[in-house]
């Protein structure tokens, strides 16, 4: 049978000391009967035994993260995807297991917390990768416990990356705004350059887009990307979150409506449909954009 060994440290400081907790937490008999209660309830202990070629009756943290981790800690196939979605679900509780579960969530989520905390350090120079990292940290567990991610479509894993990212970006820029001048300052200047928290969110927008595949990665940078071509993919997730639009449909519109369009043939190549039916496509998912944008109006 399989050993699964605690994880190694991910990284320095509030990363390092989450390692240590967790590796007090797999040895807590009393959590890993709950974890074991819970996966059995769930009807997902049988599956997580095999992948980690363990016991039913001795699944525990330790087990779930392998389980959240496969392939080099790629949160991809079905399995994972299940297991994460009940984990939300017990988090978004009221009670002692509900913090449990959010803390496993957590864990299975720091590669993803070392990399925000990695790549917003510079551009909020000042704040260390430790007071960083406890920001991502805290922004992941605040997403965790919302009750917000286990009921949308999609991908929970990005899903919840992707909330637990743009909490943290308007919370460094909340904070750098708080400690410039007075806002009654401001409000005498002229300068329209957009403020920290402008670019914060813009990074946002760039990030979930990727993400949801309505641009290519590095496609666009902060400068190349227009206020409308924001707007137009904010518009388009919003759509997409509540069901308004689909994938498909997003990226018929985002596709289409941009500097450099996807010809139509070459669009309905990548997706598996043809120039006519795409197009329909995307005449049809403008329209419910239309609607949905007038009625909230």
């Amino acid at each position: 049978m399989l050993t699964l060994s605690h994880p190694a440290p991910t990284a320095g400081g509030i990363f390092d000391r989450l390692d240590t907790e967790w590796a007090l937490l797999c040895a807590d008999s009393s959590v890993q009967a709950a974890v074991t209660d819970w996966l059995m309830t769930d009807r997902l202990a049988d599956d997580v035994a095999a992948v980690t070629d363990s016991w039913v009756r001795t699944l525990g943290p330790a087990q779930l993260l392998a389980t959240l981790r496969p392939g080099g800690g790629v949160l991809s196939d079905a399995l994972t995807d299940a297991v994460l979605r009940a984990l939300l679900q017990r988090a978004a509780g009221r009670d002692r297991s509900a913090t449990l579960a959010a803390r496993i969530i957590v864990q299975a989520m720091l590669p993803a917390a070392v990399r925000m905390t990695r790549v917003r350090v510079r551009p909020y120079g000042g704040r260390t990768f430790d007071t960083v990292g406890h920001m991502s940290v805290t922004a992941l567990f605040e997403v965790a416990r919302s009750g917000r991610i286990h009921t949308r479509p999609g991908r929970p894993a990005a899903n919840l990356a992707l909330e637990a990212l743009k909490l943290l970006c308007r919370d460094l820029a909340f904070d750098r705004e708080a400690e410039g001048e007075d806002l009654t300052v401001a409000e005498d200047l002229t300068d329209t350059t957009p403020g920290p928290a402008a670019h914060a969110h813009a990074d946002w927008i760039r990030t979930a887009a990727v993400a949801a595949g309505l641009e290519a990665a590095g496609a666009a940078s902060e400068a190349e990307t227009s206020c409308a071509r924001l707007e137009l993919l904010e518009l388009v997730l919003d759509a997409m979150e509540t069901g308004t639009l689909s994938s498909a449909d997003g990226r018929a519109i985002a596709w289409h409506y941009t500097a450099d369009p996807i010809p139509d043939t070459q669009a309905a190549m990548l997706v598996g449909s043809t120039p006519g039916a795409w197009q329909r496509r995307r005449s049809r998912a403008v329209d419910r954009l239309k609607s949905a944008v007038q009625c909230a109006a």
